[in-house]
């Protein structure tokens, strides 16, 4: 069984597809035209990979007239962070701040040994 997020791994997993998504985040809105301009692949397999960033529901598009428009949708990128890094980031975080309360308090009694003449 192939989850939302095997999609969304899989579609990540190939330098062409993370260009795509890239120049989608720099220009969004961009036609299949627009899209294969800048890239060494034929237009076909510029389609071949839309395809499955749509299905991995990373890309959303969009009918103007005869042109269909792409856009990133960063919604199952967000996903994954919150998942599989933020957990471990609020973890790091916590330990900073840990870190520099600890810091703070030797640093105020040190300041209190010296105002008492002992050090």
């Amino acid at each position: 069984m192939v989850t939302d997020e095997d999609k969304v791994f899989k579609a990540l997993a190939d330098p062409s597809r993370r260009r795509l998504l890239d120049r989608l985040r720099q220009d969004s809105g961009l036609s299949l035209n627009d899209l294969c301009e800048q890239y060494d692949m034929s237009r076909q397999a510029v389609t071949k990979h839309l395809a499955l960033l749509e299905a991995a529901n990373l890309v959303v598009t969009v009918k103007r007239g005869r042109e269909k428009l792409h856009f990133l949708n960063p919604v199952p990128i967000n996903e994954i962070y919150t998942r599989w890094i933020g957990r471990f980031e609020a973890g790091r975080l916590q330990a900073l701040d840990n870190l520099k309360k600890a810091l703070e308090e030797k640093k105020e009694h040190e300041k209190e040994e010296k105002k008492h003449g002992q050090h």
